[in-house]
């Protein structure tokens, strides 16, 4: 099972669509083992990299009673990389327009952290890399104290100096056509200091019209729900609050009433928003032809190649597009690890880092003019008239706050 000849190994935990594992490879990672506990995830993966070891057994926590160093042909301190996206829900902002709000560590699927750093444990790999929503390391229910915890217990068990630097970035400004907030933590073994990757898109970013202008598709989705019908009379770029008191649209909503992806249009000279992994019928992003992004172009402005094959039925397949990590993220990510460790032999290494990152597209030397906006639907103009606006920071919908003001 041992991984094939590359520059470095990595164990990948939390692996879903295979998003980090793709771009590690990109990087000259070989991977040894993909775990996860998602069906539709393992069926992703072993479709797309056959050679891959992902075990039917993926969950991390029963992983620490059975995957020794040697089941992947190392010794313990041989793996060069543990990588993985622990569940994200528990710290997500999403979490907020839920019935249980944000709990973090408080989550049962948050315990899975134990499990990484368990495994940490077993295999003392020379780097960790941690990818996740901001709110998994910044805030008053992130998971830092136990990350950190965890880390200080290893390095006393076994003179190990590893030590988390880490960061909230924007995978845009590395070149991902899509705005997306990310916390990145890494760790080395020895105590070294880590160098984040610095910025290379911040002010040329690569937009969604660089990602999709070229891909033709002959089934596009269509719109559904109620307020699908109110696209066309959005402007490119912009959402629902285009039809609120402060936007220049009718006002149908009240200012910031909704969540911010409420008839959410892409705009071509711009990266994409967020792509959501269990969008409804009114969230966006949506393309700028007034209709959902088809799973190739959410998988395009995601970074990911047209080869890479999403099984299953649509829900599915958004799933595991929306929860992937942009794959040009983790090959830059994978490339800073490759050059601060020196892994591989230096003539392959300097002609892998030579190169821009092969996930990376270009920009077009032309973007065409924003769609025309249409008039407000017949059916909609009964909604038009003065509305209420969001009561106020701290005052929205969660449900936490709601029932710590009731409590006080």
């Amino acid at each position: 099972m041992r991984a094939r000849r590359s520059i470095g190994r990595v164990l990948s935990l939390f692996a879903g669509a295979g998003g980090l594992d793709l771009g590690l490879e990109r990087a000259g990672f070989g991977t040894v083992a993909c775990l996860d506990t998602d069906p539709s995830a393992q069926g992703a993966l072993q479709a797309n990299r056959p050679p891959w070891w992902v075990p039917t057994n993926g969950d991390v926590n029963e992983a620490t009673g059975w995957l020794t160093p040697a089941m992947v042909g190392l010794k313990t301190g041989e793996l060069d990389l543990i990588a993985g996206g622990p569940p994200c829900q528990p710290f997500s902002k999403a979490a907020q327009w839920t019935s249980a709000a944000r709990v973090g560590m408080r989550d049962p699927r948050a315990q899975s952290i134990h499990g990484m750093f368990s495994l940490m444990d077993t295999f003392l790999p020379k780097a960790l890399l941690i990818e996740n929503v901001a709110g998994f390391l910044q805030g008053r229910e992130s998971a830092i104290d136990v990350v950190e915890e965890r880390l200080d217990g290893i390095n006393k068990k076994h003179g190990t100096a590893y030590e988390l630097t880490w960061k909230i970035v924007d995978a845009a400004d590395y070149g991902v056509p899509q705005h997306r907030q990310r916390a990145i933590a890494i760790a080395y073994r020895d105590g070294a200091s880590v160098e984040l990757p610095s910025p290379t898109h911040s002010s040329r970013p690569v937009r969604a019209w660089d990602a999709l202008w070229d891909l033709e598709e002959s089934d596009k989705p269509s719109p559904s729900g109620y307020w699908s019908g109110l696209l066309p009379s959005i402007p490119e770029g912009k959402n629902y609050l285009h039809h609120t008191v402060r936007g220049e649209g009718e006002e149908i909503f009240g200012w910031r009433t909704r969540y911010w992806s409420f008839l959410l249009k892409l705009a071509k000279d711009r990266p994409a928003w967020t792509i959501p992994a269990s969008p409804g019928p009114s969230t966006g992003p949506f393309h700028w032809e007034n209709r959902p992004l088809s799973i190739r172009e959410q998988a395009r402005l995601q970074s990911f190649p047209d080869s890479w094959i999403f099984p299953g039925v649509d829900r599915v397949q958004r799933r595991l597009v929306g929860n992937a990590t942009p794959p040009l993220l983790a090959e830059v990510l994978g490339r800073a690890i490759v050059s601060q460790l020196r892994l591989g032999d230096s003539e392959t290494r300097e002609r892998l880092l030579s190169k821009k990152p092969g996930l990376l597209r270009s920009r077009r030397r032309s973007v065409p003019d924003a769609e025309s906006v249409a008039a407000v639907p017949a059916v909609f103009r009964a909604h038009i008239g003065e509305k209420a606006a969001h009561p106020g920071h701290g005052r929205g919908p969660s449900p936490r706050l709601l029932l710590e003001e009731a409590a006080g």
